[in-house]
């Protein structure tokens, strides 16, 4: 009797079909909707709304700081600002490549509502906002003795917190009181009288301020430094003191 021997031993067929065998329908399935989906354009960036304290593009700008206000005018609309691409702005002439990069992170910490000073601020006109000092109820002994005091903003023209029904006024960030009713903090003028301060939208008060080299920086401050010391010691001798 004469055996035929198959082409392909039992173990090479399993190796050969095992890709096909991986493969489900639902998987294959699942892989064309997920090359269909690609295929579809992005997403645009969300447009977050203006604040009170960043109603407009002049604004967002100037508190950034960085000299980006001189580019206020290549932005005609708050949704222009925050849907241009890099390209785009570099075809505007934001210049150099660092300033837009700067722009394009600030952006993106608008939208996550991550706001310098005074961004949470709600009670804004003309650029200036006023803080009071409230005394929290007291609850208890110890409050009673030592009231709670928080820094909050409060309309425009009103002599404090007594004037204030409690839905208009806001406890804000990065204040403190200080003494009976002193309000401390960036950019905090005080009132005449002691009654509170003021904060006024200036520019470069949420910038990232950049480090300053010495000597030319890590990578070269030992050369230069070597350099200084070859020319003083060269103007000694010149002098005569060696």
């Amino acid at each position: 009797m004469v055996r035929i021997k198959p082409f392909l031993r039992p173990q090479q067929l399993r190796t050969a079909f095992t890709p096909l065998n991986r493969l489900s329908p639902f998987q294959t399935l699942q892989q064309q909707q997920t090359r269909l989906s690609s295929t579809h354009p992005p997403h645009p960036p969300a447009i977050p709304p203006p604040t009170p304290f960043v109603p407009d593009v002049t604004t967002f700008l100037r508190v950034i700081g960085r000299g980006l206000l001189t580019h206020a005018s290549k932005f005609p609309t708050w949704d222009a600002l925050f849907s241009l691409t890099s390209d785009q702005l570099r075809e505007l002439g934001v210049e150099p490549p660092r300033t837009r990069r700067y722009l394009l992170q600030w952006r993106q910490r608008f939208r996550r509502g991550q706001y310098g000073i005074g961004g949470d601020l709600q009670h804004v006109t003309d650029g200036q906002a006023t803080l009071a000092v409230y005394e929290a109820p007291a609850t208890d002994k110890a409050s009673a003795v030592e009231p709670r005091k928080y820094v909050v903003n409060v309309p425009a023209g009103r002599a404090g917190v007594r004037e204030c029904a409690m839905d208009e006024i806001s406890r804000v960030r990065g204040y403190k009181v200080q003494g009976a009713k002193t309000i401390v903090g960036p950019y905090a003028l005080p009132l005449q009288g002691g009654e509170g301060a003021r904060v006024t939208v200036t520019e470069g008060m949420w910038e990232d301020r950049r480090g300053h080299k010495i000597d030319g920086g890590e990578r070269r401050r030992t050369q230069i430094r070597y350099k200084k010391r070859i020319a003083e010691r060269r103007e000694m001798r010149e002098r005569g003191e060696l």
